[in-house]
């Protein structure tokens, strides 16, 4: 099988890997390197080194449109892809003798789009899953070849819930590719009805609103853990919150107010019930624990009665 698999973060390793293993894998497709950090420094994405380390042809074209020829040139029997990042052009979803498919971290047709697994923990979903689909013109909305769901945990982060829905991607899409290969698929269209989206996450969603609830708000830092982060500021240095834990808190203060210091952190009022920071990383310093952050700056940027607008 000539196959020619695309993807950008970690979450695609795995899945890659098991491909490479079993069939081989002929042309890697990834997002370009970026810029990160102060020190402008240039950092590949992980199937980039993935492909480097298991000398696979890797290409990373800016706009995906550029390197359709280069694609076809390999004649790919099947286009794979996971969490790539940019929508495939027709003619590399019907040139494939098996056409592409992609493996998709949610339940379709719930939460498409580019942040499904973030936006699962966000919204409080019981459960979530793998899917893998044809891939259609629009955004994954191809007709549902196999799926499998597990639970999300009450301390579930974007980080630990990635690790598993990419395990979980690549043991099923082993189940699943002999059928492909054999013919022997009978997907099933979406329900349109259903659909609901898991948008990007924008920057403007980053910064906590204490005018929130305190589920909402934990809910939201662990979904958005590890990356981009939750923050608030304070006195013009920012927050970064990395977690946090729901309290009850029986005084009728305003939301924003920093309720109580203890020695495992600071307990700020919500719109309903308090949220205990226990782990937060000032700008310029380390991630530190919640009585660590009280014993530096903590009691003076944050002092009982102090308000965060």
């Amino acid at each position: 099988m000539n196959i020619v698999f695309m993807g950008t973060p970690q979450f695609a390793v795995p899945i890659a890997k098991m491909v490479h293993e079993t069939y081989g894998i002929d042309l890697i497709v990834s997002q370009p390197d970026k810029v990160q950090g102060r020190k402008k420094t240039m950092v590949s994405p992980p199937l980039k080194e993935f492909a480097v380390e298991h000398n696979i042809p890797c290409i990373q074209p800016q706009r995906i449109h550029d390197s359709v020829n280069d694609i076809l040139a390999k004649a790919p029997d099947l286009i794979i892809t996971a969490a790539y990042g940019q929508i495939l052009p027709e003619k590399l979803l019907v040139k494939p003798t098996y056409g592409a498919i992609n493996v998709h971290g949610s339940l379709l047709p719930k939460l498409r789009g580019g942040a499904p697994i973030q936006r699962a923990i966000e919204r409080g979903e019981d459960y979530t899953g793998i899917t893998i689909m044809y891939m259609a013109k629009r955004m994954d909305a191809g007709d549902i070849i196999a799926t499998k769901r597990i639970r999300i945990e009450g301390d579930e982060t974007a980080a630990t819930l990635f690790e598993k829905l990419s395990q979980l991607g690549s043991d099923l899409l082993e189940e699943v590719l002999p059928s492909i290969f054999n013919n022997e698929v009978k997907a099933t269209p979406q329900n349109e009805e259903e659909v609901t989206y898991a948008y990007n996450i924008r920057r403007e969603e980053e910064r906590l609103d204490f005018y929130d609830s305190a589920e909402v708000l934990e809910r939201k830092i662990r979904a958005f853990y590890p990356e981009p982060n939750t923050y608030f500021t304070v006195n013009d240095t920012a927050i970064k919150v990395i977690e946090a834990e729901v309290v009850e808190i029986n005084e009728p203060i305003e939301p924003g107010q920093v309720y109580a210091h203890d020695k495992t952190g600071i307990i700020i009022q919500c719109k309903e019930k308090g949220l205990k920071l226990t782990k937060v990383k000032p700008a310029g310093k380390k991630a530190m624990g919640g009585a660590a952050f009280l014993n530096g700056q903590g009691k003076t940027l944050l002092p009982i009665g102090k308000k965060i607008t």
